[in-house]
């Protein structure tokens, strides 16, 4: 369903947790855009993110009536939209007032058009919305490379990454740090969070088994024959409920470089069966923790304190109750640890996330040489 519509919704019936809605920079106009998100801002009293994406399904394209446009060409509307849509954010300036019970609408002198015109979209503005508790939204972007990272650097509060390894966690985070640097910014505003994934169990057995009656809804030979690439073997595998044989694990070896591979190849000599070893998350596009609780607060603290995330996004295995899990079982071992906090800090999603108030384009940005 909508996403504007359906946190629109969520809004009336949370009263702190930050709501982030991924719409597409490809197909929605800025003015759209920015109307509907400042609204949600204000009606959540300061609760909305945005996260920020450019479109590369042909099939999305073709249900706007559009062909697939070249990458950088979506990476320049992309640009261009976040540009136009924070322009018009601010469009009611700060000084203008709100609409009071007197009949006083605003100080129309800070009410101002932005008239902006670019090679993909424009808008002429003002945007009749005022700002909310904590100005406008938040925008949340992918970590990206080229002139996606460049927006990035320039226009988010939030950047979503997807490293396998904590070497690789620090990478990710060090290169999103730069081109904010470069735009003006402090890298310190610019918050990376991680995917990271979870199913969890009293033991690592039955968090195994839990995995495992999620992946019997599918055709598991597909994933069996990746795996056996993983390994090295470059085959089905006649007993995948078995440990692999001493010939099998003679010949099995890690490619250099994939992190999958290295963890698989080190469960398959630990002595889990192929079928576990899928189930262990090996064939995740993140990392994953198929444990218990106390396995998966290991990973969280780990990644945390070695600098390779801020925060993270998490994915559980099953919606019906794995993000029960996470909060049961999971949290109050972090709050014990001194790493997760016991309350909110503030109203607002920026509260939460520590990030100062925003509003309108940022005046560094637009006064670096970036």
């Amino acid at each position: 369903m909508d996403p504007v519509v359906t946190l629109s919704a969520l809004a009336q019936a949370t009263e702190r947790i930050g709501l982030v809605g991924t719409v597409s920079t490809s197909f929605t106009e800025p003015y759209v855009l920015a109307r509907q998100l400042k609204a949600l801002d204000v009606i959540s009293h300061g609760r909305a993110g945005w996260n920020a994406v450019p479109s590369y399904e042909p099939d999305a394209f073709a249900n706007f009536g559009r062909p697939l446009p070249p990458r950088e060409k979506k990476y320049e509307r992309l640009h261009e939209v976040l540009h136009i849509v924070q322009a018009l954010w601010g469009s009611w300036g700060e000084g203008a007032g709100r609409p009071d019970k007197a009949g006083a609408f605003a100080d129309p002198a800070q009410v101002r058009p932005i008239d902006l015109q670019g090679r993909h979209v424009a808008a002429r503005g003002p945007l009749p919305v005022p700002p909310s508790e904590q100005g406008q939204p938040v925008v949340v972007m992918p970590a990206s490379s080229g002139y996606g990272l460049q927006a990035a650097g320039m226009y988010a509060d939030v950047v979503i990454g997807m490293p396998m390894t904590v070497e690789e966690g620090r990478a990710q985070r060090d290169v999103v740090r730069h081109p904010a640097d470069a735009s003006g910014r402090d890298p310190d505003e610019v918050t990376f969070i991680a995917f990271t994934g979870y199913a969890l169990g009293g033991s690592t057995r039955e968090a195994l088994d839990r995995r495992r009656a999620l992946d019997d809804r599918a055709d598991p030979r597909q994933a069996l024959a990746r795996l056996g690439a993983l390994l090295g073997l470059g085959q089905h595998f006649a007993r995948p409920d078995e440990a692999l044989s001493p010939s099998e694990l003679a010949l099995a070896s890690a490619h250099p470089g994939c992190a999958r591979s290295a963890q698989a190849l080190q469960l398959a000599r630990a002595g889990w069966s192929p079928r576990d070893i899928l189930a262990h998350g090996v064939l995740d596009p993140h990392p994953s923790v198929t444990g218990t609780a106390e396995q998966a607060a290991d990973h969280l603290q780990e990644w945390f304190q070695a600098g390779a995330v801020d925060g993270f996004m998490l994915s559980v295995d099953d919606f019906h109750d794995g993000i029960d899990d996470v909060v049961d079982q999971v949290v109050p071992i972090l709050r014990e640890r001194g790493l997760f906090p016991n309350g909110y800090v503030g109203t607002t999603l920026r509260d939460h996330l520590g990030l100062p108030r925003r509003y309108g384009l940022d005046p560094r940005v637009m006064s670096s040489p970036a």
